[in-house]
């Protein structure tokens, strides 16, 4: 997941000067960029609450708003702790879902300033997993419903997984990532 974020999503956003989420850990900014955006960042809001989750990607969206560029650097070194168990492994995933559709609402103002491509690919990175959440329930209404089988959509998601997942494995040059297919039924 990690490697697919960064070497494929970051990589395309760089070329437009905008990524739009530089993660936490991974992450460096010029001083006199932070020290600009410090009191807007410290005091994050979301709906008139104080927000304490997401802080990368506001920070990735404050700067993009002042007008800096945000770059993906393929050769950089970094570190994290990922989790190792299930349970904690969801939670992050919703934490990141709720900071990515809170801060793409967030930034969806400077969209069109920045790229068609980005505004494709932002929109995609949103509507991808809603679709596939509705897919998953109109099929499961028609399996209630119907008592017929909704094949054709299990067929089309598995297949759009294995796309996603054999071009990651080409390009990565390992078969494992066609490991990531298991991510899907964590999206929906």
């Amino acid at each position: 997941e990690y490697w697919l974020a960064c070497n494929e999503e970051r990589a395309a956003q760089t070329r437009f000067g905008a990524v739009m989420c530089c993660c936490g850990p991974c992450a460096m900014y010029r001083r006199s960029a932070l020290m600009l955006l410090l009191d807007q960042y410290e005091t994050q809001f979301f709906r008139g609450k104080p927000s304490d989750f997401g802080e990368d990607r506001h920070l990735t969206i404050l700067m993009l708003k002042a007008g800096f560029r945000t770059e993906y650097v393929p050769d950089a070194i970094a570190e994290t702790v990922v989790p190792d168990k299930l349970l904690p492994y969801l939670r992050q995933q919703l934490r990141w879902a709720r900071s990515t559709y809170r801060d793409t609402l967030l930034g969806l103002h400077l969209l069109p300033c920045l790229d068609r491509y980005l505004t494709l690919d932002v929109l995609g990175q949103n509507l991808g997993p809603l679709l596939l959440a509705i897919s998953s329930i109109a099929a499961l209404a028609q399996l209630a419903l119907t008592d017929s089988v909704p094949w054709w959509t299990g067929l089309t998601i598995v297949a759009m997984t294995m796309v996603r997942c054999s071009v990651a494995a080409l390009r990565a040059g390992e078969l494992r990532f066609l490991g990531f297919a298991l991510h899907t039924p964590i999206n929906i």
